[in-house]
This record gives C-alpha cells, sequence and structure tokens, in this order.
C-alpha cells in the first residue's frame, strides 16, 4: 500500500481520534505536520493498521 498524503488527510479530517493523534505527534516529537502525517500513517494505517480499509477506501473511484 502506498502513502498518499491527500488520502492520509482526508482520513484525519474525517476522524476524531486521529486527529488527537496527529496533534499529540507533533507535539511529542516537535513534527511538522507532513511529517507527523507519514509517522501516522505507518503507525496506524500501514500493514495491517487500525485505519487500513478505511484508507484503502478512500482511494476507490466515486459514482
Amino acid at each position: 500500500m502506498k502513502y498518499i498524503k491527500s488520502q492520509m488527510q482526508q482520513l484525519v479530517k474525517d476522524d476524531k481520534n486521529l486527529q488527537k493523534r496527529l496533534k499529540e505527534l507533533m507535539n511529542e516529537h516537535k513534527l511538522e505536520k507532513n511529517f507527523a502525517l507519514k509517522a501516522l500513517y505507518h503507525s496506524e494505517v500501514a500493514e495491517g493498521g487500525k485505519y487500513q480499509s478505511a484508507y484503502q477506501a478512500l482511494d476507490l473511484p466515486k459514482g
């Protein structure tokens, strides 16, 4: 599965828990938002993470 910034941004926008986790990562590790998004992807989405199916659903064509 490939990291796509726009999909990850949408996933975070749609989920309050991910929004909270993103802010925690940014504060704890002093990361810029783009780096924190990528870290969140690797911890919560990639490799069978909790949000993998929701992330993949964002890639489906609309209509």
